[in-house]
């Protein structure tokens, strides 16, 4: 088992908005990427984000969003699309996307918006 699996969400969230902060973008920009991934509305989220939740029950809980296999590219070294643990293939489906918006990606392209189909998640 990955030791991000344990590790809270709540500790996490913090160094994803310095990320996107620095780089210009703001936390609602931030927020809408995590609703989108995991399907949490603004109450579900705020929980997560101020409790004590591990990434694992995060996403346990969470509705992977039907276009996430559209997120594709290299994450830490590794590509997306070929993590085989469906756990970790979420996680880094969440960094990839927050990677994207904190490059500068517009916000509909992190989002997949412009993208005509659906597909199956893991």
């Amino acid at each position: 088992m990955s030791r991000i699996f344990g590790v809270a969400f709540s500790a996490v969230y913090p160094l994803y908005i310095a990320k996107v902060e620095r780089k210009g973008r703001t936390t609602d920009e931030l927020d809408a990427v995590i609703r989108w991934v995991t399907g949490f509305d603004d109450e579900q989220l705020a929980r997560h984000a101020g409790g004590t939740t591990t990434f694992r029950e995060f996403f346990d809980e969470a509705t992977l969003n039907p276009r996430a296999d559209l997120v594709t590219g290299v994450i830490c070294g590794i590509r997306v699309e070929e993590i085989e643990d469906p756990l970790m293939y979420r996680i880094r489906v969440l960094d990839k996307l927050v990677d994207e918006l904190a490059k500068g990606r517009p916000l509909a392209k992190v989002l997949r918006a412009d993208a005509n189909c659906a597909h199956t998640t893991r």
